[in-house]
């Protein structure tokens, strides 16, 4: 399940080696969710399993075109159990953002002045309040009685766990004075320290499942279908949001949190007002410090805007709100012996090196291998072969190697010498100035690099070939009966020597052939995403075919782009996720000689389908595109961005002859003038809020 990719750092990554890595992380992230939320049995812990979702994160965001391949990420736990009933949550029951240090938490509230427009000398105040690992719980009420309990689930369904709620102290089967008609309370449920380890006493003496920790003990509480087992797990409940709610007279998280305490739920004492940075911090570290001496399990403090209409203004990105996050205590650290260094090559040659380590038990997980990064890096540290490492796992789900433990050198040790010859094919290689990668320059003629990109053209989300694998494909290319893409489609020719072939046979050559006559009828975004183009992922693919519908047409227009002043380069660049970098390397990909001939070739073999349009239910601005200049008074320019995409509109950042609106600030400049001379319309920002009111 884990992509071979895992040990690179993600600045390093070009769009194969990015995709590849998208697809393992959620298919890993997707099984954890499901022994997490479940089978309560995690096969990491909570620090290892939010990296992974970091990684994945950087990963689209440094490859926008991606997200579409990562549906984990719009995904809060797992699918409901079969077991139990379902619930439908009227409000999604979302996750949160993650920050790992001081500067995530300054750059959390940058971000939340930015979007609303505040300067940065603005304070605005946040709540901080202990992140219980326990499990999340919804709770309705229907005029003061509680009616129906459920779990997370997947954000969206949830399992109907009434009857175990009803077993919980903490959970009050009627409210107290003021509460509103319908009323649907969240917060955690865990299990204390004390009644987990005497839970696991008895399941012991019983020869019971012995739970590996609180949350999972409370988890696997929760899911009894007996509710009497579930009375004698001695559970408790926090309470720290609401979901529906009939009437909201708070306008405070704090307030909230007082009516909370009215109606007779727990509050954790440890909730704090905070109005800076600083404050938040400082908080942070005075409950890390407590940590060991709490009665519960806690992983991290949660930061939440105050003002409740902030919060609403804020909104949600994905599958958390942009009003919060989770500061998570930091990763574990171990020694272990460096045993072996290895050199991997990617698709467009760079060589990466790869610690190999001696097994290593880091946070509740294995670790065997580490990211080295990239020959400076390993300068740097003055990292050797037989050197007893720090390693972490903190920020990347990489194991990282923090530094060497001197005292444990070996006298005998020597300096680790880069490679200056691909290991793959034994070409030079060469750093550009300016680059940390070393990289082998043989091109299609390295093996490693070649096979990358063969791979990634038959794979699941380009042509589909089924049996055409990373082994065939690495016999084939060394035959020889492979050295472009078209040459795929020519196979056929070459049936009786491929039957002949060891590793292959007959039956395999059979539905290997058989695949690959199905594959030949293409959409044309999936034959853009299997070229391989530099930034091009399926989501950027799919955009540009349905844009310009056919591969001729694709081809004649990014021929006349290439001149920056045309037309046709500014219509590139209004594109969804098609900005300077990503239009340069289309640009550049289909000028190409070289490409060009694949292309052409490919196009006598291929029956290519045009780009679909896409259905999309119509507002008022639909389809309108949008550019925003100047500055913003009263909605930041994230705010107004996210309104006019939520009403259908897209939002582009120049201006063309395609151009609905212009929504005008202070100090405009060069786009409005633009935007008159073309006879567009244009907004003041009074205007524009009326437009969307």
């Amino acid at each position: 399940m884990t992509s071979r990719y895992r040990a690179k750092p993600i600045t390093e990554f070009n769009v194969f080696e990015a995709e590849s890595e998208v697809i393992a992380l959620n298919q890993e992230i997707g099984a954890h969710d499901e022994m997490y939320y479940r089978h309560d049995a995690p096969k990491i812990d909570d620090f290892n399993y939010d990296s992974l979702r970091q990684r994945l994160e950087a990963l689209v965001r440094q490859f926008p075109g991606l997200k579409k391949l990562s549906p984990v990420l719009g995904q809060v736990g797992a699918t409901p159990s079969p077991g139990f009933s379902k619930v439908i949550h009227s409000h999604p029951m979302l996750s949160l953002a993650n920050a790992f240090n001081d500067t995530d938490v300054t750059d959390f509230l940058g971000r939340v002045k930015k979007f609303l427009a505040l300067g940065a000398e603005q304070n605005i105040e946040v709540v901080a309040e202990p992140k219980i690992d326990g499990v999340s719980a919804s709770l309705i009420y229907r005029n003061g009685l509680f009616v129906t309990g459920a779990t997370r689930g997947d954000g969206a369904v949830g399992e109907d766990i009434t009857d175990n709620l009803r077993t919980i102290n903490d959970i009050p089967s009627r409210l107290k004075k003021d509460f509103p008609t319908t009323l649907e309370i969240r917060g955690e449920i865990y299990m204390t320290k004390v009644a987990f380890t005497e839970l696991n006493a008895a399941q012991t003496i019983s020869n019971s499942k012995v739970f590996a920790n609180p949350r999972n003990a409370a988890a696997g509480s929760l899911r009894q279908l007996d509710p009497t087992v579930t009375a004698t797990r001695n559970l408790n409940f926090f309470a720290y949001t609401w979901g529906e709610i009939s009437e909201l007279r708070a306008v405070t998280q704090m307030q909230f949190f007082g009516m909370l305490s009215n109606w007779g739920f727990k509050i954790n004492p440890l909730t704090k007002l905070c109005s800076s940075a600083k404050d938040l911090l400082r908080h942070y570290h005075e409950i890390e410090e407590q940590r060991p001496s709490l009665p519960y399990d806690i992983d991290g403090v949660v930061y939440k805007v105050n003002r409740l209409d902030l919060q609403k203004r804020l909104g949600t990105i994905s599958r958390a709100p942009r009003w919060a996050i989770a500061h998570k205590f930091p990763a574990e650290r171990t020694e272990t012996i460096l045993e072996a260094i290895d050199i991997q090559i990617g698709r467009t040659g760079v060589l990466t090196p790869v610690a190999r380590l001696r097994p290593i038990n880091v946070g509740g997980v294995v670790v065997s291998n580490a990211s080295l990064h990239n020959e400076d890096e390993i300068n740097r540290k003055d990292i050797r072969i037989g050197d007893t490492v720090v390693i972490q796992r903190a920020g990347d789900v990489i194991p990282q190697v923090v530094e060497v433990v001197l005292q444990k050198r070996s006298q005998l040790s020597k300096p680790y010498t880069f490679p200056i010859k691909c290991p793959s094919c034994g070409n030079e290689t060469k750093r550009l100035e300016g680059e940390v990668a070393r990289r082998c320059v043989a091109g299609l003629t390295c093996r490693d690099q070649v096979i990358e990109s063969l791979k990634h053209f038959v794979s699941r989300n380009a042509f589909d070939i089924e049996g055409l694998g990373e082994k065939q494909i690495y016999l084939l290319w060394g035959d020889s009966f492979i050295s472009s893409p078209g040459d795929i489609f020519r196979l056929k020719r070459h049936r009786v020597a491929l039957e002949k072939k060891n590793g292959l046979g007959k039956r395999s050559v059979e539905n290997i052939l058989n695949a690959i006559e199905k594959s030949r009828t293409i959409k044309l975004e999936r034959l853009i995403y299997g070229l391989g183009i530099p930034q091009v992922g399926q989501a950027t693919a799919r955009l540009i075919a349905i844009n310009y519908q056919t591969l001729t047409s694709l081809r004649a227009v990014l021929e006349k782009a290439r001149d920056k002043k045309s037309l046709e380069y500014t219509e590139l660049l209004n594109i969804d996720q098609v900005g300077e970098s990503v239009a340069h390397d289309l640009i550049d990909f289909f000028g190409d000689e070289i490409n060009q001939r694949i292309l052409s070739d490919l196009e006598s073999e291929l029956k290519i389908l045009d780009g679909e349009l896409i259905n999309v239910e119509r507002t008022a601005l639909t389809g309108k595109i949008i550019v925003f200049t100047g500055t913003l008074e009263k909605m930041g320019r994230g705010e107004a961005k996210s309104v006019a995409e939520s009403l259908g509109a897209k939002v582009v950042g120049s201006i063309s002859s395609k151009t609905d609106f212009v929504v005008v600030g202070g100090e405009a400049g060069s786009k409005a003038t633009k935007a008159e001379k073309l006879g567009i319309t244009i907004l003041t920002e009074d205007e524009w809020l009326k437009l969307i009111a």
